[in-house]
């Protein structure tokens, strides 16, 4: 069969890369292209255009990039109707791929989607959308499949793609040796994959180096930004490893982190954390609007309680951090709850196998639909 995987970031590379070696077993003649980054292309995929071209975050950064938005999608619509897929598979992303949603339902496609849009934080409205432009839906965090079901909607909780890649991953032995991190105990940065979070994070984060004169600081950067974003930063006590983000949190004490698909990465690692996050003034104005949850984090969502300090906006500053900080590092009793805490999380995600549940009932769904139109 004939697959079309869409993935806008980096998060969702990773995911639709796992999803695709998956698809493959399933189907050997399996025949995939796509949008998404270089993973999808390592997976198997013919990669059409990178999502970097499209990967905007925020109200106002979308606004701002609008013509470019709209470029893409018309170039996006072209690509589909030149394969004609057996099925458009959209991989989070909602923005760009609600829209692609619905021009492929309109164009006789079938429409499933992996990681669903974050409509239970904010206008839920948009899942009255998503049940008329989509036929599937396979959701990857618990709370999901109720969601859902409110809106009439049937959907398939197939675990967490994060464990999966946790899994999946060894541990360089090496990782010490070859960064040249020996000495100091390690505080990990994680500022994000986007040029304009590193640009909005960084800053503030390593203001805080001052305050921890024994530890040492290591940026976790990401090859697909330019290196200048993050050489400027090094010094002695500040260090820089470029894709090696799940090695780092294994040799660290504790960690800063962008909010976002890291702080539940971080948690399942067992790694104590500091949640931060930092907007355009315009984009948090509408967000404080929109938002109809507590927390912003994924591991506090999935805990559906405050298991980490966030801090956002203004309380994101050095003084906080350096704070929250030292009750990790020094305070016992706070550091073993976050750990306690953080295996709460890990019980209710699940175990891996998000991948291979996915890929599955996918095929599955196709050839019994594929079935169903040979007898009609």
């Amino acid at each position: 069969m004939k697959y079309f995987i869409i993935a806008g970031e980096r998060s969702g590379d990773l995911h639709a890369s796992n999803l695709v070696r998956s698809l493959k077993q399933q189907d050997a003649h399996a025949e995939i292209k796509g949008w998404g980054g270089e993973l999808m292309h390592s997976a198997g995929v013919e990669v059409l255009k990178p999502y970097q071209e499209i990967s905007f975050m925020g109200f106002a950064e979308v606004l701002t990039n609008a013509g470019k938005i709209f470029r893409a999608l018309k170039e996006c619509k072209e690509h589909i109707l030149g394969f004609k897929p057996d099925v458009v598979i959209l991989v989070d992303f909602a923005g760009f791929n609600l829209r692609v949603a619905k021009f492929a339902k309109e164009s006789g496609i079938k429409v499933y989607y992996y990681i669903s849009p974050k409509v239970w934080a904010w206008n839920q409205s948009r899942a009255w959308k998503i049940k008329a432009v989509v036929d599937k839906m396979f959701v990857i965090l618990p709370f999901e499949k109720e969601f859902f079901k409110k809106y009439g909607m049937e959907v398939d909780y197939v675990g967490n793609p994060i464990n999966d890649a946790i899994s999946n991953h060894k541990n360089n032995p090496d990782f010490r040796e070859s960064n040249d991190l020996f000495g100091r105990p390690i505080i990990a940065l994680l500022p994000g994959s986007r040029k304009q979070e590193v640009q909005a994070m960084l800053d503030q984060m390593l203001e805080i180096t001052k305050f921890f004169p024994a530890y040492q600081f290591v940026i976790a950067a990401v090859g697909n930004l330019p290196k200048e974003y993050y050489e400027p930063y090094k010094s002695d006590r500040i260090k820089v490893v470029y894709d090696q983000t799940y090695d780092l949190l294994a040799v660290s004490e504790a960690a800063v982190v962008t909010s976002g698909t890291a702080t539940l990465e971080t948690a399942l690692m067992g790694v104590p954390q500091v949640v931060v996050y930092k907007a355009n003034k315009l984009t948090y104005l509408i967000a404080r609007m929109l938002i109809k949850v507590k927390y912003i984090s994924l591991v506090n969502l999935v805990a559906n309680a405050a298991v980490v300090k966030e801090l956002i906006q203004s309380d994101f500053n050095p003084e906080n951090i350096a704070y929250e900080l030292k009750q990790i590092l020094e305070n016992e009793n706070y550091q073993q709850k976050i750990l306690l805490d953080y295996r709460r999380v890990k019980n209710l995600v699940g175990e891996p196998g998000a991948s291979d549940n996915a890929a599955r009932l996918m095929y599955q769904y196709l050839t019994n639909d594929i079935k169903k139109e040979e007898q009609v």
